[in-house]
């Protein structure tokens, strides 16, 4: 019989008792190429733009970066790593990031190839962004769900 213990890190458990970022670290290793390399990039960078990210492993595998709603998920394909913005479409992206996704009215994301660089004070801004957004809209939701209640 498996204990339960509980974790102080914010992300809810995954099947099997293991967590969403243990998932994630396992993706990570198992690719075992310039992908595991380039999604653990992305991580830390995440991770540096909002200390307070949730991590979450969604849809059969799909690493995913929350805080108040949905900032980005990290598909890894055989030539590309995806991170795709939940809201892209609202975000400014000054330094043109996002080249993939274009054509939706919601998303937008950014296709990562073996060898590219990452421009991390423009990543780290856009994360930021994304949170911004999803903050600002959480109160008016709290309030409708106080009025109501």
């Amino acid at each position: 019989m498996k204990k339960a213990t509980m974790k102080k890190s914010g992300a809810s458990e995954g099947k099997g008792g293991s967590s969403p970022s243990q998932h994630i670290d396992a993706r990570i290793e198992e690719l075992g190429d310039w992908r595991g390399e380039m999604l653990a990039r992305i991580r830390s960078i995440i991770k540096q733009a909002d200390p307070e990210v949730v991590e979450e492993w969604k849809w059969r595998g799909v690493p995913v970066w929350e805080h108040d709603g949905i900032i980005c998920t990290g598909e890894t394909y055989k030539a590309v790593v995806k991170m795709t913005f939940a809201k892209g479409a609202s975000l400014e992206d000054p330094s043109g990031l996002f080249n993939s996704s274009l054509e939706g009215n919601t998303r937008r994301a950014i296709d990562f190839h073996e060898g590219d660089k990452i421009d991390e004070k423009a990543l780290k801004a856009l994360i930021r962004e994304a949170v911004a957004l999803n903050t600002s809209k959480r109160p008016a939701s709290a309030r409708k769900k106080s009025k109501s209640a």
